[in-house]
């Protein structure tokens, strides 16, 4: 989901905005209170964002370098934020920050609470808050690969150990001496509401907390104790050896113990002096499996259900005990007496002394409904009513000094000439303490007037904080300064296509600076922002690109054993902006990874061989698969068909493909060749013409290898039966189609010499005779028919890239210098070209995307430049400049 604000009255897509970049994690919206939360990922590290009273969307701001992982909101009782965050170098603690009242920026409260995995899965902090006094909290900090029980009255602004019981449960003297031994409580609370966790507290009973624990250097699992305060945590009394459910009834005036056991019981627990003195008692006549224990709704209640089955086979039993029989009056006034709450003897807490009223414990009363805390008043500020602010940390002499990644005259970054900023002294106030006067003043952050600056630390970014952007659609920039005020700055924007704007205040710029590129390429934004106490620049390079549609790849259907091959990418639309190609070879498990769409190899093993493809372009990838047959000697035949076969041609590669195949096959029938030698494969362009190419194929053991000899009975063989009209397929009901032979073309030489003879006299013969076939060659080559039967499949193949029923699957140029003639083969090694000849030399300067022409007098002469366009001499043209019908005739050698 993304979340995207725009006024009612005009919501369309140009008017909506959005407050941040990506999409919302799955699963990340939570709503409390006045919050709103929500957490997105982006580079592989989450962002979380808060809405406080539905008011902007703004970061959460934790310390610079604590780079979170996870995070649990824990409370956000009294307007403010207690989260529990997991940074990088944390697996099974937690960090505990608490935040401002808007939610935004977070300081630490506790390092290293040590969490847990719930049963489903989901992760437990071990954190407490003390239900009915706000701001206390008890946590399990692991240190030293120990974990203690900590407890806190201020939200986090100071911690201290729990004293241990004075005596245990038969009145022997405990021995335990702060901080080397303390009291330890466990922090679960119970997932299943028919079961109590291991401690319990109540809004109506301020002052009570009942727990399981150890005593001891950590918490431990063995030895688990119940444990009582009726201090708020001050003190504590051992009441039980084992684990208990502890229920509380009528306000806590009655406390509810029942064991913890697979056992059957029969028995429990009342105590109505704040766990003192429990008396026993029993609810069932026969034993009963007790599965869990419910209290009834309502401040009132003097009922209790238990669940639970007499056997491991019966039916579950509901036992309701009803204690309103136990009393035989309600509470007056002079049955209580006033309490205050309190930390080690300090009555000041969160600002305010607070009196609570409790049931005096040797009264027997029932006390019906809660009246809350009888009296609260404020105390005089002092140092501990205030917490360091968010960038500053606390040191051992107890100030609070700015953090080594904290600049505290940013504060007035956002800040304009004229107006004011407050200018934090490194401490706030707890959220929600009602402290007044005293030390106030001193820590309180001042106004201050905005100071003139000069910029600096200017950045531009995109609103997605993204690098790339498409052709044609709308990318918004954004201006950002560390210090000096926009508002009274000029602003100057060069986008890198020719645009430029200027602003000369922040209001134009608000919802970020717009821009359209028409163009693909990679963009050099510039910004520049001055005032008349200095200026700074910044620089982005944008890339734009253009959606890829498709990509063909073009390479020959047969080549020549270790002889070079080229393989070209060609795409659609040609120009999309930055690429990168990956290449894989038959069986190779490194591709090989380029910048460039053309690349040239070499094939050592003779058979069939694949190649694939892969084009990156931002998001997307394409790809494309060939097969291309290596083999040392093979001949090929050019193969022609009924006109009427054109009609009926799309020109795309699908097409082609299905014929080949479908004219193979008519092939095979009328001939009896197996399909093993036979590979035909339909050219580009009109008039519809194909290459059959007659290959040596061989079995798995390498033998049964066909020899030259046996590829010429072969083609003769193919060229009797076309030439008698007996190779024709019917391309649909009443249209046949008939296959004929154009042209039989020599094979590709080749090199029988060894490789590692050293004879001189033969090296010689060797030259001569390569002399004197360049000659005649030269001499007789305009004569020969079907010399430039691949000079014409290269010039078809071209004018398929510039045609338009085909654009979409075009060909590229490809060299065919492996299945070049005999004559153009020794052309090719002696670099003999005729002397007064016209000539064109063409080169592949962007492997595929553009093919550049020098144009010389002498080819002018001799076929005239292309309508519209006069080149100077040695001039280089770029065909897509052209009309398709010069390219057409600009291309051809």
């Amino acid at each position: 989901a993304q979340y995207i604000t725009c006024k009612m009255q005009n919501c369309s897509e140009a008017t909506r905005s959005k407050p941040f970049p990506g999409y919302i994690d799955h699963n990340s919206l939570i709503v409390q209170d006045d919050y709103v939360f929500v957490q997105l990922t982006s580079a592989g590290r989450p962002h979380y964002y808060v809405s406080y009273r539905r008011n902007t969307f703004a970061q959460m701001k934790l310390p610079k370098y604590s780079l979170p992982k996870d995070m649990h909101v824990i409370s956000t009782d009294e307007n403010q934020v207690f989260a529990a965050v997991q940074e990088w170098n944390q697996n099974d603690t937690y960090n505990l920050y608490i935040s401002d009242t808007r939610g935004v920026y977070f300081t630490l409260a506790l390092e290293n609470v040590k969490s847990s995995q719930g049963l489903e899965g989901n992760v437990m902090i071990d954190l407490y808050e003390v239900a009915g006094i706000k701001g206390m909290f008890l946590a399990n900090k692991k240190i030293d690969n120990q974990v203690k029980t900590f407890i806190t009255y201020n939200k986090g602004r100071d911690w201290s150990l729990l004293q241990a019981p004075d005596t245990d449960l038969r009145g022997n003297p405990v021995h335990c001496l702060l901080p080397y031994c303390s009291l330890h409580l466990h922090l679960k609370v119970s997932e299943n509401p028919y079961t109590s966790g291991n401690i319990a507290s109540r809004d109506t009973a301020p002052s009570i907390i009942v727990a399981s624990g150890n005593i001891g250097t950590e918490l431990s699992d063995n030895d688990i104790s119940m444990f009582v305060s009726s201090d708020a945590g001050n003190t504590w009394r051992q009441i039980f050896e084992e684990e208990h459910s502890v229920l509380y009834l009528d306000q806590g005036g009655v406390l509810v113990a029942m064991k913890h056991t697979s056992l059957p019981i029969r028995h429990l627990w009342l105590s109505f002096d704040e766990g003192r003195s429990w008396s026993k008692y029993s609810f069932t006549s026969l034993p009963l499996f007790v599965d869990g224990v419910l209290g009834e709704p309502g401040e009132e209640t003097l009922i209790m259900t238990v669940f639970g089955h007499f056997s491991h086979r019966s039916e579950w039993q509901l036992v309701k005990v009803d204690y309103k029989s136990i009393f035989d009056r309600r509470c007056a006034e002079e049955d209580y007496r006033p309490w205050q709450l309190h930390s080690q003897g300090e009555a000041c807490i969160m600002g305010a002394k607070r009196i609570y009223r409790k049931r005096k414990s040797e009264k027997k009363c029932m006390q019906g409904k809660y009246a809350g805390a009888m009296t609260s008043e404020p105390c005089v500020c002092t140092e501990a009513d205030f917490d360091c602010d968010y960038g500053y940390e606390r040191h051992s002499n107890g100030q609070c000094l700015p953090a080594f990644w904290y600049n505290p005259s940013s504060l007035s970054k956002d800040c304009s000439l004229g107006q004011s900023y407050l200018n934090s002294t490194g401490y706030r106030k707890v959220v929600s303490n009602n402290c007044t006067d005293g030390v106030r003043e001193r820590y309180t952050a001042k106004p201050q007037q905005c100071p003139g600056k000069a910029p600096q630390g200017l950045r531009i970014i995109t609103s997605d904080g993204k690098l790339t952007a498409e052709q044609g659609h709308n990318v918004t920039f954004l201006v950002q300064l560390e210090e000096g005020d926009l508002q009274r700055s000029l602003i100057q924007v060069d986008f890198g296509d020719g645009t430029a704007v200027s602003y000369a205040n922040l209001s134009s710029t608000e919802d970020g600076i717009k821009h359209i590129y028409q163009n693909v390429g990679i963009f050099r934004v510039t910004v520049l922002v001055e005032n008349s106490l200095g200026s700074d620049n910044a620089v982005l390079y944008l890339h734009v690109t253009c959606p890829l549609e498709h990509v063909h790849l073009s390479l020959p259907f047969v080549t020549t054993k270790n002889k070079e091959v080229n393989a070209t990418a060609v795409l659609w639309p040609s120009q999309v902006g930055t690429l990168t190609y990956v290449w894989w070879f038959g069986n190779n498990t490194e591709p090989l990874i380029t910048l460039e769409g053309s690349i040239t190899f070499t094939f050592s093993v003779e058979g069939m061989n694949t190649i694939t493809v892969q084009v990156s372009a931002g998001n997307t990838i394409l790809q494309d698969t060939k097969t291309i047959a290596v083999y040392e000697q093979f001949q090929s035949l050019r193969l022609s068909f009924s006109p009427n076969l054109d009609e009926y041609n799309p020109d795309i590669p699908e097409w082609r493909r299905d014929i080949s195949r479908v004219v193979q096959r008519a092939l095979v029938e009328a001939t009896g060749i197996s399909s093993k030698h036979i590979l035909v494969a339909v050219l580009p362009g009109l008039p519809t013409s194909a290459e059959l190419f007659i290959l040596p194929y061989q079995d798995a053991t390498g033998e049964n290898k066909r020899t030259a000899a046996d590829l010429e009975q072969i083609s003769e063989t193919l060229i009797q039966k076309l030439n008698q009209n007996l190779v024709h397929f019917e391309l649909k009901p009443g249209v046949r189609i008939l296959v004929h032979a154009a042209h039989l073309t020599a094979a590709p030489l080749v090199d029988l010499t060894p490789s590692h003879s050293g004879s001189a006299m033969l090296m010689l013969l060797s030259v001569i005779f390569v002399g004197l076939a360049v000659f005649v060659i030269y001499k007789f080559k305009r004569k020969i028919p079907g010399l430039n039967i691949y000079a014409q499949m290269q010039n078809e193949k071209d004018q398929e890239m510039v045609s338009p029923v085909s654009q979409r699957e075009s060909i590229p140029n490809v060299p065919q210098s492996e299945l070049m003639s005999p004559e153009q083969l020794v052309d090719e090694k002696l670099e003999v070209q005729p002397i007064e000849q016209p000539q064109a030399t063409v080169q592949n300067p962007r492997k595929g995307n553009a093919t550049k022409v020098v144009w010389t007098e002498d080819f002018q002469k001799a076929c005239g430049s292309p309508r519209g366009f006069k080149p100077r001499p040695g001039a280089e043209v770029f065909p897509q400049l052209l009309s398709p019908r010069a390219q057409k005739k600009s291309l051809p050698m």
